[in-house]
């Protein structure tokens, strides 16, 4: 399945527009994670643990998201947006994929 952020398909023509997909995944910050991160924090530096975390959650948001999209007889995504929040107070990573399905030719 294609996935593109443009909203459109250089080269090729759009049949037809099957509606808006979404996914979304939320992961929960193991305790362990957050300590080291608070360090990194205090010392200076990237915290791999939390990016890791984000990395996992845009995946799974993009999965949900073309499952929904193959579920419609779509073969692509396009105009995909990725919005990235916490929850819970901060314990929690939510990320959420949306874009339009659509059928195109080659």
């Amino acid at each position: 399945m294609l996935v593109l952020t443009t909203p459109n398909i250089e080269g090729k023509t759009i049949d037809s527009y099957q509606g808006i997909v979404t996914g979304e995944a939320i992961l929960g910050a193991n305790f362990f994670k957050d300590i080291f991160a608070s360090l990194r924090d205090i010392v200076g530096g990237r915290s791999a643990a939390y990016e890791s975390e984000l990395r996992r959650a845009k995946d799974l948001a993009i999965e949900e998201m073309v499952e929904q999209a193959r579920g419609m007889g779509a073969n692509a995504v396009i105009g995909v947006d990725l919005d990235y929040d916490t929850v819970g107070e901060g314990s929690m990573l939510m990320v959420s994929a949306s874009g339009t399905a659509v059928t195109y030719r080659d």
